[in-house]
């Protein structure tokens, strides 16, 4: 529970840095406040152009975007939804499959369900996706070059570009950022060109999100519902987004999960 004023505005900021924007009803159950309390708040922070707010009586981040999280800090973040996440796109792969993989802390638990699996070949731009598959005898992998990322550790750029081009994938399951009705998103213009290069180098291009992402948009386009054929996520895509996704003929596949329980493994 928030102690004092100056503890919970400064986690207010925290959370819109991170998701760009909070509405009243969500800051006060997230904060344990009253609503005059979370006004009142909102109200100080605009005065300091911190925040801006909205109709309804919620608040944007001041700065116009969403602070970018580094792979690590994503690395703790809803492990198990991830790893339920990774466990479905493994699934959907088939024996002598050329597979692409984005950075991501996502995809890169979908490299280490990959590492169960024979005779494929992995495409990624991303180092630490290659690093982690590097001792499989089973797995061919194949790493773009390019300038490297440190927050993500994906290689961008035109070398990794170019190197692209000359690849055919089979299916490729790509990290976004943020999941609205107008498509998917990125933090780094960068990453959303490399991305769009294997798209148009995949049969098939799949999204996989966990639930932070629905609804919250990144400063980059990278592709519309349109351009791909399935999504993976462990959230609701919500009434606007799923008739966004069925209208574009988009297969969403909800991974759940397991927990458990008195010693046993649960569906959540």
């Amino acid at each position: 529970m928030t102690r004092n004023k100056s503890e919970r505005q400064e986690q207010v900021l925290d959370y819109l840095e991170r998701f760009g924007a909070i509405a009243l009803q969500e800051m006060t159950e997230k904060f344990d406040c009253s609503e005059a309390t979370a006004r009142r708040d909102l109200e100080e922070l605009e005065k300091t152009g911190r925040v801006i707010r909205t109709m309804g009586g919620g608040a944007k981040y001041g700065n116009g975007g969403i602070r970018e999280v580094s792979f690590h800090e994503k690395q703790g973040e809803l492990y198990l939804e991830k790893e339920a996440i990774a466990e479905k796109a493994a699934s959907l792969v088939e024996e002598g499959d050329v597979i692409g993989l984005t950075g991501g802390s996502t995809t890169f638990m979908i490299a280490r369900a990959l590492k169960k699996r024979r005779n494929l070949t992995i495409v990624t731009n991303a180092v630490n996706i290659a690093m982690e598959l590097a001792d499989s005898d089973t797995l061919q992998v194949v790493l773009t070059g390019g300038v490297l990322r440190g927050r993500s550790f994906e290689l961008c750029g035109p070398l990794a570009e170019q190197a692209v081009r000359s690849l055919n994938v089979h299916k490729m399951f790509m990290g976004v950022d943020g999941v609205i009705a107008q498509g998917v998103s990125t933090y780094s213009e960068l990453e959303a060109n490399i991305a769009k290069r294997l798209m148009e180098r995949s049969g098939q291009t799949i999204a996989v999100f966990d639930r932070t992402k629905i609804g919250k948009p990144s400063l980059f386009h990278v592709a519309s519902f349109s351009e791909l054929k399935a999504c993976i996520t462990d959230g609701d895509a919500g009434a606007v987004l799923g008739d966004a996704l069925t209208s574009a003929n988009v297969a969403v596949y909800r991974a759940t999960p397991f927990v458990a329980v008195e010693g046993k493994e649960s569906a959540r």
